[in-house]
């Protein structure tokens, strides 16, 4: 692969995930006209979608990785049967998770200030939607074809856009409302997907093997559950610990703040399946190098920006009493970058199955929710927790790099026959 075809991709990525991008921006200025605590609920959903889809995350990255094996190795046939017998697995983990909700229903609504309990329940079908997207985009990201992956998704940020503006401004929608805008938006990306991964449809099916399956999902599951676990818990806790006044102003900070991990994403989605590529065929790649500098470059820029510009994108979001919050707007986003560098290195590692270092991620984020639930006496406190998980988190993913690399080399060079 010539590195013009990787920045090529890799530019289609940033510029389909950034309009994308703007469009998601653009559905928080339509939801904060909402009545007050109202947005500050949609916004917590909307976190909690995130980590109710954790698993989905380890599935995309599962299903990419299969892609890139089995196609690679003309086995359509265990591709199409994986994806048929995880949609009919999943099916029945939201039927349990409806049970689950039903029980625990009030607890919830109680702890998160949520006024309508059917907010809850749409919660619930856009986090199943959620869990069915990730299978079919990484097929696509398997085969490459970035072009569809980056439609789906800004068709997505524009379905959500229009929906939320509709029902919020238009109807007078809360909460509730707004989360349908959700889940159409993810309809509409999981359409797309289905859509150009319909060939494996009509592909006889064979034996699943849930065993194997499981070994190979389940550290890539928790891998990148660690990251999207401490990218989101800290909105959650503010909307269960503080006034839900207050939560409003924080999560409009941290919508933000956390652009600096969500601008550099999308070169990751590139850089997955090459790693995988290019450890199947036993390659040596410079694609590591070249998106870590890419990121540092990106996610420190948009820090940068934060920095000197914290009011622009609140002026332009959220109503002007929101600009009480701008001092939250630089920390978040220098706090944020961390993940974001995090997030190349486990790529890197899962992609080249380099599992060792799953166990530490899991056990930074889960001391960092462990410190997150005793400390939060205010919203510096909380963000400070993040930055400082993060930074720990990137020097775990450092170190298992460096080290994992070098027991490669040694290897590769232990097999070398001498002349």
């Amino acid at each position: 692969m010539s590195r013009f075809a990787f920045f090529r991709q890799s530019g289609w990525m940033t510029l389909s995930s950034g309009l994308a991008g703007i469009l998601f921006s653009a559905v928080h200025n339509a939801a904060s006209k909402m009545e007050q605590g109202e947005y500050g609920v949609y916004a917590i959903l909307g976190l909690l979608v995130s980590q109710t889809s954790i698993p989905a995350v380890g599935l995309q990255l599962t299903f990419a990785q299969q892609t890139v094996h089995d196609l690679d190795a003309g086995r359509r046939a265990e591709l199409a049967s994986a994806l048929r017998a995880l949609f009919r697995a999943t099916l029945a983990l939201g039927l349990l998770a409806a049970v689950g909700l039903w029980f625990f229903q009030k607890q919830l609504v109680t702890n998160y200030k949520i006024s309508n309990p059917a907010a809850l329940w749409v919660t619930l079908a856009a986090a199943l939607v959620s869990l069915w997207t990730p299978m079919f985009l990484g097929v696509l990201q398997g085969r490459q074809n970035f072009l569809w992956f980056g439609w789906a998704a800004m068709l997505n940020g524009l379905t959500r856009l229009l929906a939320v503006t509709v029902i919020v401004l238009g109807l007078g929608g809360k909460a509730t409302g707004a989360m349908a805008g959700v889940l159409l938006g993810s309809l509409a990306a999981c359409a797309i997907a289905v859509w150009q991964s319909r060939d494996l449809w009509d592909v006889p099916t064979v034996r699943f093997d849930w065993v194997a399956w499981l070994k190979r999902v389940l550290p890539i599951t928790l891998g990148m559950g660690a990251l999207t676990y401490m990218l989101t818990q800290d909105g959650i806790a503010v909307g269960r610990f503080f006034p839900a006044s207050e939560s409003d102003r924080y999560q409009a900070a941290g919508i933000i703040g956390r652009a600096v991990y969500f601008f550099t994403a999308p070169v990751t989605y590139v850089l997955f399946p090459k790693l995988v590529q290019s450890a199947v065929r036993a390659e040596r790649t410079s694609v590591l190098a070249l998106v870590l500098g890419a990121t540092c470059l990106l996610g420190g820029g948009m820090a940068l920006a934060c920095t000197f510009f914290p009011t622009l994108p609140l002026r332009i979001l959220y109503p002007p009493s929101y600009l009480e919050v701008a001092q939250l707007v630089p920390v978040f986003g220098w706090c944020v970058l961390p993940l974001s560098l995090s997030t190349v290195l486990v790529n890197n590692l899962l992609a080249r199955q380099r599992f060792v270092v799953v166990p530490w991620l899991v056990l930074v984020a889960a001391g960092y929710g462990f410190t997150l639930h005793q400390r939060h006496g205010s919203f510096e406190q909380v963000i400070h927790t993040l930055g400082f998980f993060g930074s720990l988190l990137f020097f775990v993913c450092v170190a298992f790099t460096w080290w994992t690399s070098r027991a490669t080399d040694t290897q590769f060079v232990g097999n070398v026959s001498p002349k």
